[in-house]
């Protein structure tokens, strides 16, 4: 009878480019507490690990050369993180070895944890939640163009290799190379590094993000918002690492599966204009002074305001242009702006002053809400809870749903949207609450100021 090898741990090589040692050595770099943020399954990978080799020296009994091969590399392809398949391939576990089924809301997609680039151990104590996120300024321009870098070579889909710049090549890798984070995050932490929105709110840079507490592995996904495709926002150009390689791809709002359930962040380190704006990426955000607008200015600046404004809402103030030379339709559309953001008096005198130009670079503030002249239309006011009930039928049902339509949210409907209250009415305005990241009674299905407002402004 062959003797029985003793096993060690193992500790794989730095420049070893099996598979198993490169699991493990990820495994290492991402092992992190669970209370800072790690990932539940890489604590009880090692010991897998260990009883994984084991396992199958006992079944091996007196294979002699065979039992040595097995712990030659022990998370190989047959361990415990994995299974064989065609041609010898490993598939993670968890997957199922198809590409991503967009119809299949349980579809598997495994990611890597928070990490330093490249995969290399921090020299210190590791990220987490304990202290807030160091942030490298970037514009809109230059995150886009990192973005299309990665689809314009392809960099396959891996939760395990890291790309050249250091980023691992998975969704959330593809997020941290875009917003030039400092490591590797997951979905789990991205939101750390970003403000919260709503999705009208939405602009070139800006991320899609839906993390799974309950199983990260299972339809966790983040994307990176290029712009819509046309007037209705019900789909949009996102960038995002999925398999078998980046991709840019016109895209349901907000994503072909799991859609309700994905929340737009803005990255906190933003600087410089919105995307489209004149001038090179990355334009300076500083008010040019205030003689550069009003009657007889003729500059580039002020053919910046008005495309910045048309951007916000406000096209319908200009019948040709926006140009250089200082117009009427740039006072009016100057001042919708203003009056959106509850500015009144002086404040809102069509002239944009330091506070106006701030939030037309950086793409903050409110956009000009539809109706005459910018003004906020009666219309938009809430009607009132009880117009929204079973049996109820008037006009501001069917303007609730032709706006839930609007926005991407009319999948429920099979005719119509009409004047009377549906199921159908009720869980679009749901979808569209949680959307919001509602839950509970607050995502009940049934408008309320705060719904009304967020879906009409």
């Amino acid at each position: 009878m062959a003797a029985v090898p003793v096993f060690e741990e193992y500790e794989p090589a730095a420049d070893c480019p099996c598979t198993g040692c490169a699991r493990q050595r990820r495994e290492t770099a991402l092992r992190l507490a669970l209370r800072a943020g790690g990932h539940p399954a890489a604590h009880g990978a090692r010991r897998a690990l260990v009883l994984f080799t084991a396992a199958g020296v006992a079944l091996g009994g007196g294979a002699g050369t065979d039992g040595a091969a097995a712990v030659t590399h022990p998370a190989g392809p047959a361990g415990p993180m994995g299974h064989v398949g065609p041609a010898g391939s490993v598939v993670p576990m968890g997957f199922s070895g198809r590409v991503r089924d967009r119809d299949d809301p349980d579809v598997a997609t495994p990611q890597g944890g928070a990490g330093p680039l490249h995969g290399r151990p921090h020299a210190g104590p590791t990220g987490g939640h304990v202290s807030a996120p160091a942030l490298r300024r970037s514009t809109r321009a230059e995150i886009i163009n990192r973005a299309k870098r990665w689809v314009a070579v392809k960099v396959p889909y891996s939760m395990e290799k890291y790309w050249t710049d250091g980023y691992r090549q998975d969704c959330s890798g593809f997020v941290s190379m875009a917003w030039n984070l400092a490591g590797n995050e997951w979905t789990g932490s991205l939101d750390r590094f970003g403000t919260r929105l709503d999705r009208s709110e939405l602009q070139p840079g800006d991320i899609l993000l839906f993390h799974n507490p309950a199983d990260p592995n299972r339809g966790s996904h983040v994307t990176i918002f290029g712009g819509w495709t046309d007037y209705t926002h019900t789909s949009y150009t996102a960038y995002e690492q999925t398999r078998p390689h980046a991709r840019r791809l016109a895209t349901p709002m907000a994503y072909w599966n799991n859609s309700s359930r994905y929340v737009a962040y803005r990255y906190k380190g933003l600087s410089g204009g919105a995307l489209g704006n004149p001038g090179s990426p990355g334009a300076s955000v500083a008010y040019p002074g205030s003689g550069s607008f009003g009657p007889g200015a003729n500059n580039r600046y002020v053919t910046r305001l008005g495309r910045m404004l048309a951007e916000r809402g406000g096209k319908r103030f200009y019948r040709s242009g926006p140009g250089p030379r200082w117009s009427e339709a740039d006072r009016r559309a100057t001042r919708a702006f203003q009056r959106a953001q509850g500015w009144i008096g002086r404040d809102a005198d069509g002239l944009p002053g330091p506070d106006t130009w701030r939030l037309l670079v950086t793409g903050q503030g409110r956009d000009i809400p539809s109706g005459h002249a910018g003004a906020a239309t009666s219309a938009s006011a809430f009607p009132g809870r009880a117009y929204f009930r079973p049996g109820q039928s008037n006009k501001h049902v069917e303007r609730l749903g032709r706006q839930l339509v609007k926005r991407g949210f009319g999948a429920h409907y099979r005719a119509g949207p009409g004047p009377r209250w549906t199921e159908a009415d009720r869980r679009n305005v749901e979808a569209f609450q949680r959307a919001q990241g509602w839950r509970g009674a607050a995502a009940n299905g049934y408008p309320g100021p705060e719904t009304w407002r967020r879906l009409f402004r």
